[in-house]
């Protein structure tokens, strides 16, 4: 388990890309009418999130640091980038309500109140909780305020394969900390989740398990319906691959399978609906989901960003949207960790590996 999380975090790393090299967007493949520009560089860039004064936040791994990005007033690009936290352990997941910005940084989830009126001088945080496992492996966290005014918070399998009572779920809390309980289990480790405009319903996107093949088992994107739903780990992968260890007795029917298989090995990351006007109708209400890409297959895969359509609870198409950081003689310069939508419309994308955040628009062509 050791080798497991030690090759997993390496394989994370970001690139040493310095802030003056120029980055090879015109690499990157686009639908027609869309364009993508370099929007800031922020080392190791992980989940984002929006203050309410329009501040960007941005976790980060292995630079163990939270950034503020403050745009320019066009929005077009950042104006400044500073450092509000450092020294934290994986410090990848952020999250802002009430004036408030929330991290995970494995064991605990930190607070740091007012946050937007001391970019200058960041106050001291406050411990949310300091309950969650410690464990490296799936230990980074990403999350994010439900409708329901409770932060979630993903507990990851602290192992390639295993069955360990307490891990391999999502829970959610108040925001002080109380209150904890699961909300789904089966999940061996979700860096990304999102409701749904409309429904109200939680998608998450999972990483499926390795070294059972280069093509088995597949990521996953995932619909919660009921509190306490199992979507199968370690028992089952992608709905219908039984675990050739945990697998015996306990069926895959008896556990609820993918809305839609993202492939095997792709990492699938950060995920968003997007609620924004910019881009053409029919992308509204369509998922944007960050494929990291994989770390340990012979015929790399992912590297890119992809759009799924949905109606209601039905995945009705998905394609790729953006691709281009892996390059077709298997060599990487980039990988996609997350997507937020902002105000204007347009589509940010982190990039842990060049240590840079993009900006997506959209105009007539």
């Amino acid at each position: 388990m050791r080798t497991f999380a030690l090759a997993a975090v390496l394989a994370l790393a970001p690139a040493l890309t310095g802030a003056a090299d120029a980055l090879p967007l015109d690499e990157l493949h686009l639908p027609p009418g869309f364009h993508i520009a370099e929007f800031a560089r922020v080392p190791n860039a992980r989940e984002m999130t929006l203050g309410t004064n329009g501040t960007l936040f941005v976790g980060s791994m292995s630079a163990g640091k939270v950034y503020a990005v403050t745009p320019s007033a066009d929005g077009t690009h950042a104006d400044t980038v500073r450092t509000v936290a450092q020294d934290l352990r994986m410090p990848v997941g952020v999250a802002f309500k009430d004036g408030a910005l929330y991290v995970s940084a494995v064991d605990r989830i930190l607070r740091f109140d007012a946050i937007e009126t001391h970019l200058h001088d960041p106050p001291k945080p406050s411990v949310v909780t300091d309950k969650l496992p410690s464990d490296a492996a799936h230990g980074w966290r990403f999350i994010a305020f439900g409708p329901d005014g409770k932060l979630y918070v993903p507990i990851g399998a602290p192992c390639n394969v295993c069955d360990r009572p307490g891990y391999a779920k999502l829970t959610r809390m108040n925001a002080d900390g109380s209150g904890a309980e699961d909300v789904a289990l089966g999940i061996r480790n979700t860096v990304g989740f999102d409701w749904q405009p409309g429904t109200g319903k939680l998608w998450f996107t999972d990483n499926g398990r390795d070294w059972l093949g280069e093509d088995v088992p597949s990521d996953e994107l995932n619909r919660v319906d009921r509190v306490r739903e199992h979507f199968g780990f370690p028992y089952c992968h992608q709905g219908d691959v039984p675990d050739p260890e945990f697998g015996k007795g306990h069926p895959c029917g008896d556990y609820t399978p993918p809305a839609l298989k993202l492939g095997a090995h792709t990492a699938a990351l950060g995920m968003r609906f997007y609620g924004g006007t910019q881009f053409p109708a029919e992308y509204k209400n369509s998922i944007f989901i960050a494929e990291h890409g994989s770390w340990n297959r012979a015929g790399k895969v992912g590297y890119r960003i992809v759009n799924v359509r949905v109606d209601g609870g039905r995945v009705v198409a998905g394609k790729p949207f953006v691709d281009g950081w892996l390059r077709p003689d298997q060599s990487v310069w980039g990988r996609p960790a997350d997507v937020l939508v902002m105000p204007d419309g347009a589509l940010l994308v982190s990039d842990d590996r060049a240590g840079a955040i993009y900006r997506i628009t959209w105009s007539k062509p």
